[in-house]
């Protein structure tokens, strides 16, 4: 699977976890298209990563232009080989009564809403040719819990239930999978923990190990609650 070709749609490509996967993606051969909220980063992508890579300033809270983005993609490449829902954000620390409430929906809004959005848009041409693999990034707090964290680990809990549940409805020959990556050095475990995201690995040693387990990902996989090794 990795020594072919791939389309490989990525949300969150700006930052994170997403950011580090583009050049592991692109040096093995694969077309990305991703999108993120910076048009600064966007536009940097884009000169590193020249055509047929293509790189969009989108928020995937935005069902409309998700929409027009997919067609924009998938009248371009096809259907996507791959689709990595990675675009997620962290609330600030504090016991789940003291958080305010538009930072709790903006949790909810971006790490549930924003992956279905995505797969309204991308997951039906994918299951008409009756291939490719959904990949929607989970966490350890997708699977157990730690305080102040509680719309984090609820939105983590709602991306297993969504893609297991997901699994069961695709065509044979598909998969949908939800992966906890590990905790990892990023800016957005940052926002949250400071600098004692620094005792972990960055998001460039991470890319290093996770873009070929992602390439390698298949029908085998699906339903699985997998963990980068």
């Amino acid at each position: 699977m990795s020594n072919s070709k791939k389309i490989i749609v990525l949300t969150g490509a700006t930052r994170g976890l997403g950011h580090a996967l583009v050049p592991h993606f692109v040096a093995a051969g694969h077309v990305v298209v991703g999108c993120g909220r910076s048009a600064k980063q966007v536009a940097e992508l884009g000169s590193r990563f020249v055509s047929p890579n293509l790189f969009a300033a989108l928020d995937v809270t935005d069902s409309t232009a998700i929409e027009s983005w997919a067609r924009e993609v998938l009248a371009q490449h096809g259907p996507p080989d791959l689709l990595i829902n990675n675009a997620a954000i962290m609330n600030s620390l504090a016991p789940i009564w003291k958080i305010p409430i538009d930072d709790f929906d903006r949790v909810i809004d971006v790490n549930i809403k924003g992956v279905a959005n995505a797969i309204r848009a991308f997951v039906p041409a994918m299951v008409e040719r009756k291939s490719g693999v959904v990949v929607n990034l989970s966490s350890g707090w997708g699977r157990s819990t730690s305080p102040e964290v509680a719309p984090y680990c609820a939105s983590k809990y709602a991306i297993e239930g969504l893609t297991l549940a997901m699994a069961q409805e695709l065509p044979k020959g598909m998969a949908a999978i939800p992966l906890n990556p590990g905790v990892i050095d990023t800016d957005m475990l940052r926002s949250a923990w400071g600098d004692g995201a620094s005792r972990y690995p960055s998001a460039e040693q991470w890319a290093k190990r996770a873009a070929p387990f992602l390439l390698n990902l298949g029908a085998k996989d699906n339903g699985k609650s997998l963990s980068v090794p």
